[in-house]
């Protein structure tokens, strides 16, 4: 009987959840408590369709989402990149491939110490050339071949050398006795050095911030408007295929030989620091290019007349 009367309610139950608006009453029940130091959340924790968790969650449902990189970081970087400081290696870089290089001269370039200002990634002011040209009168003038006789560089600016410069040259040279662990003396000969009276300028190639990273080809570029490098490479190219094949090998290693001259020692290390010229006491007249700086690693050539003699390197 039992059995029966709840098969019965059942039955009812099924018949009555399709008839609208009937209403169920749950039945009492025991109230439940709940620890006054716990909190509950107000909605369930559950994730929208197709399992992503919503912006700014923490959830490891989806792990790349966090691996994702924002736009503006990649534009930052290459920012930071574009705005690097000039390197030392790249600075070297400039020494031995711009500096001693031939140029073809597309601009009249003043005479003096002045010489012609250029700023970087510009072009060229022609209204301010003329005027300098017309108190300062031309070095060097347009079609002439001229050579990159030195580059130094200053916190925002580059200072171009054109055919030994336009900025005066020393007629006495100090004589520099360097002596190992003691301190340098210096007296000055009577010896008067042979001056370069060929007609020579200077180009300041001026930027707006620290000087920035660059490559040979990218200073070539921003001394585009005055000098032509393209036809001039070239030729350097197919004079040092002309060389010896040891003085080729001394060329492409960056380090000077016995036996180079001059342009030789320019080709495989650019410009010396300093140069000391001195008389031997048999009469010889030498010269010494340094590069480097005591403590530091320095090398030392020294020519008689046009004719690297010797060669030493401090520390060994």
């Amino acid at each position: 009987m039992l059995r029966f009367a709840s098969m019965m309610a059942t039955a009812a139950l099924l018949l009555s959840a399709d008839v609208a608006g009937v209403s169920f009453v749950q039945p009492p029940s025991q109230p439940v408590e709940f620890p006054s130091d716990e909190s509950l959340p107000v909605l369930p924790d559950m994730p929208p369709a197709g399992g992503r968790a919503p912006h700014g969650a923490r959830g490891n449902d989806d792990p790349g989402q966090t691996a994702k990189t924002n736009p503006q970081d990649n534009s930052g970087q290459a920012a930071k990149a574009k705005d690097a400081r000039l390197q030392p290696e790249s600075r070297l870089a400039l020494v031995r491939y711009v500096d001693g290089e031939f140029a073809r001269v597309l601009q009249p370039i003043p005479s003096g110490k002045k010489g012609l200002h250029l700023k970087a990634g510009d072009s060229l002011d022609e209204n301010a050339l003329h005027v300098i040209l017309g108190s300062s009168g031309s070095a060097i003038n347009p079609g002439d071949s001229a050579q990159i006789t030195g580059l130094e560089f200053k916190e925002r600016q580059i200072v171009v050398d054109i055919n030994g410069g336009g900025r005066g040259k020393k007629k006495l040279r100090d004589r520099i006795h360097l002596e190992l662990g003691g301190v340098p003396t210096m007296t000055t000969s009577n010896a008067q050095a042979p001056v370069n009276t060929n007609a020579g300028a200077t180009v300041y190639l001026d930027f707006d911030k620290p000087l920035p990273d660059m490559t040979p080809d990218e200073l070539k570029q921003y001394l585009s408007s005055v000098l032509d490098f393209s036809k001039q490479h070239s030729a350097a190219v197919q004079w040092i295929d002309t060389l010896p094949p040891e003085i080729q090998s001394a060329i492409a290693d960056k380090r000077p030989a016995v036996g180079m001259d001059h342009e030789m020692v320019l080709a495989a290390l650019g410009r010396p620091d300093r140069k000391v010229r001195e008389k031997e006491p048999d009469g010889t007249e030498t010269e010494d290019w340094i590069y480097g700086k005591p403590p530091a690693k320095t090398v030392f050539v020294k020519f008689e007349g046009d004719k690297v003699t010797q060669v030493e390197q401090f520390p060994q």
